[in-house]
């Protein structure tokens, strides 16, 4: 046996008779540990694999393929967005899904577009989502199939009018919950250079380099007798701990990142507060839950009130064997196993506890879906009438910390803002944070505070009361969730809207330093290159945007304008035609377009252009002018 092996066996027979505490340290939580793949554990665990790999959790991400997919397509199958007047038909050509998006207009199709679907992201137990893949850019296909009631529909917030069709970014938080341990590419939103297929060993029991080395070496731990420190189980920790185990993806909401912290750094045996805090709503009156509220709903029921706090996840789940092997009978032991003494919990002809005091019924968030409520208790019906109150919000409270720093609530109040609801109330929240704290300790919600504001002046006099050198110390850092890139595009844009466009390209250039892959950003720098003359510069950005990800819609109107400027005119239509072929309901590229045949004076192909201008937006006020003088 290795000294080390020596050691650790001497550690794990020293604790054989001591409870676990946050104190006593896995081994594998050390940032030195590698992660070792789930293959690697099949090797010795192969049972729990094959288990494991049916579950919701097990399925939860894989390549868009018919053996992953959950989904019935057939000819007759499409969605109609009335919002964007656009329809959607998923099809299987060989074994790769397609989407194909188009409009009709007088009886003609007037815009074709089709994107194959790379990964299929749910289970199928509830939902198949579909993401595409450009060079290891990720984004949500604009439809999603309701397996519980066999419905293809738009997905969770693309409909009333919000559909973002091929641009909404998969970043790393949705990908960190729903998969692995991605490679990620630093300095971006959405870039992956490797995505793994689905939730593995490692996401519940921690890195497996030590663990896996040790039993190579013949080290093992009688854990009948004692914990093995080299992985985690999550069954010998405490229930706080198992909690911020599940937690971690569980527990959807509002979360902040804790100073220096990614979605990469938690790992099962730590306390979730150390890397994250998670905040939630609250109202007045208001009962309703969002799809992953487990941890949240659990802890307001007074059965877990009542267990000393002891009652966790894994009192009822079995996290290698899906919900729908398990039989009624586990969860109803679990039950009478504290009520079997109380006269109205009598269970005849098969019935069981869960569909009385934990019923299924639809989430806030997520439509043609029924989930299981995991507030236990004695539930009354809602009236359609208490339903349409106005809610009455009461504040942010955090999920997994009784008591998060001032900071934390700040950045919760801007985040749920930015993120998740446009309302006053939340910047007047985070006004009274930002009177309480040094201006020094949160410069980036400064930033963000007036920028949600729309008050570009004051918060360029904010910005100037120091010197530019002295901001780029403070706002320096490249990160996973690129907070100081954002901040200066911030305060990029509000010299932009300003007008002072040579102040807007230092910050926008300081932006994409710390930020290179967030093409946002780099489009932004582009377009005020192009405010400044710097035409060779601009170029430059606009081919790097283009040959990282030819998707990128918003590039093209800027683009094709540059190339118009320096007289390649044919070039430009070819560009502005690309960018339309993605999206035809950008003004500014009917504009352009619209300038192009003015410029060779086909007048009738620019009226055409115009009016598509007016189709999208009939206040356009130039593309008005325009028109009236044309015609």
């Amino acid at each position: 046996m290795t000294l080390f092996g020596t050691m650790l066996y001497f550690l794990s027979t020293l604790n054989s008779c001591i409870p676990n505490t946050t104190e006593q340290v896995y081994l594998n939580l050390s940032d030195t540990v590698e992660y070792v793949g789930q293959e690697t554990c099949k090797n010795c665990h192969y049972d729990k694999h094959k288990s494991f790999s049916h579950t919701g959790m097990g399925q939860s991400f894989g390549l868009a393929n018919p053996t992953k997919s959950s989904a019935f397509f057939h000819k007759d199958s499409i969605l109609y967005d009335a919002h964007s007047n656009l329809y959607y038909q998923p099809y299987w050509h060989s074994d790769s899904l397609n989407l194909l998006e188009y409009r009709i207009s007088n009886g003609d199709t007037v815009h074709k577009r089709i994107e194959m679907a790379k990964y299929i992201i749910g289970s199928g137990q509830h939902t198949n989502s579909h993401i595409s893949e450009s060079n290891g850019y990720l984004h949500q296909l604009p439809f999603t199939y309701y397996t519980q009631d066999g419905k293809l529909d738009l997905p969770p917030g693309f409909e009333n009018g919000f559909n973002t069709r091929f641009s909404r970014k998969i970043g790393l938080e949705c990908m960190s919950c729903h998969n692995s341990i991605p490679e990620f590419v630093l300095g971006s939103e959405n870039k992956f250079e490797d995505v793994p297929l689905g939730i593995s060993c490692e996401r519940c029991h921690g890195p497996g380099e030590i663990h896996v080395s040790e039993k190579m070496k013949g080290v093992f731990v009688d854990t009948s007798k004692a914990i093995d420190y080299t992985i985690v189980n999550p069954g010998n920790l405490s229930s706080e701990l198992q909690f911020d185990l599940c937690s971690r993806c569980h527990l959807q909401g509002n979360t902040v990142l804790e100073g220096g912290k990614s979605f990469f750094d938690f790992k099962p045996g730590m306390e979730l507060q150390e890397v994250m805090n998670v905040f939630l709503p609250r109202y007045k009156g208001d009962d309703s839950f969002i799809m992953a509220s487990h941890v949240d709903r659990l802890k307001m029921s007074e059965c877990f009130l009542n267990s000393n706090e002891e009652l966790t996840c894994i009192t009822c789940h079995n996290p290698h064997l899906s919900v729908t092997e398990t039989p009624k009978s586990v969860f109803n032991t679990t039950c009478v196993s504290c009520h079997a003494n109380t006269k109205n919990h009598q269970l005849e002809n098969g019935d069981d506890c869960v569909s009385c005091h934990m019923p299924k019924s639809g989430s806030i968030d997520i439509p043609h879906v029924s989930v299981t409520d995991h507030k236990i208790a004695i539930h009354q019906k809602i009236s359609s009438s208490d339903s349409k109150n106005i809610k009455e919000f009461i504040g942010l409270y955090c999920v997994n910390n009784s008591n998060p720093s001032n900071l934390n609530i700040l950045k919760a109040y801007l985040q749920q803002y930015e993120m998740f609801e446009q309302e006053s109330y939340y910047l007047d929240s985070a006004f009274v944070y930002l009177a309480k704290l040094d201006q020094d300790i949160c410069v980036n919600e400064w930033i963000k505070y007036f920028f949600f504001k729309s008050d570009y002046e004051v918060l360029i006099n904010w910005f100037e009361k120091q010197s530019f050198e002295t901001r780029k110390t403070q706002l320096s850092i490249e990160s996973y969730s690129n907070d100081d890139a954002w901040a200066w595009y911030r305060i990029g844009e509000a010299y932009y809207k300003l007008g002072n466009y040579i102040m807007a390209t230092r910050c926008f250039e300081q932006a994409v330093s710390l930020a290179p892959f967030h093409l946002e950003i780099q489009n932004k720098y582009g377009m005020a290159l192009l405010k400044v003359k710097r035409l060779k510069e601009a170029e430059k950005v606009f081919k790097f945007i283009e040959s990282e990800n030819p998707n990128f819609e918003k590039l093209y109107a800027n683009y094709g304008y540059l190339l118009s400027i320096n007289g390649d005119f044919d070039k430009a239509l070819v560009v502005y035609k690309k960018g339309l072929s993605l999206n035809p309901d950008i003004p500014q590229l009917w504009l352009n377009l619209a300038s192009y045949y003015l410029h060779i004076e086909d007048l009738n192909k620019a009226i055409s252009a115009l009016e598509e201008v007016l189709r999208i937006n009939p206040n356009h006020k130039r593309a008005n002018q325009l028109l009236d003088q044309l015609k």
